[in-house]
């Protein structure tokens, strides 16, 4: 499992997910059933999220099925950019 930060032209999105990449096929299809064609993601360490998320993190958790998914954890980008810093994401991935 891979958490990650999506940086969106509405915001930032907090994510949990099992594909193997942030430019798997499959989930760049689920993003853009959301809307989403072009973004910057930075993964994030999953310990990180469920420190920092707590119950919300294993409520999220408990509805991720063990096949190629996707959950958001968090959508208030406020929240998201108050919860971590820059030196807490990764290398950014940039998709369009």
């Amino acid at each position: 499992m891979k958490a990650g930060i999506v940086f969106t032209g509405s915001g930032p999105i907090l994510f949990l997910t099992t594909y193997e990449s942030f430019t798997d096929p499959g989930l760049i299809h689920k993003l853009r059933a959301k809307g989403i064609k072009k973004f910057i993601a930075y993964e994030i360490p999953v310990d990180l999220v469920k420190r920092k998320y707590g119950t919300h993190f294993e409520t999220t958790l408990a509805d991720l099925k063990q096949e190629d998914d996707l959950r958001v954890v968090d959508y208030d980008g406020h929240h998201i950019f108050l919860e971590f810093s820059w030196k807490e994401l990764g290398t950014p991935i940039y998709y369009e």
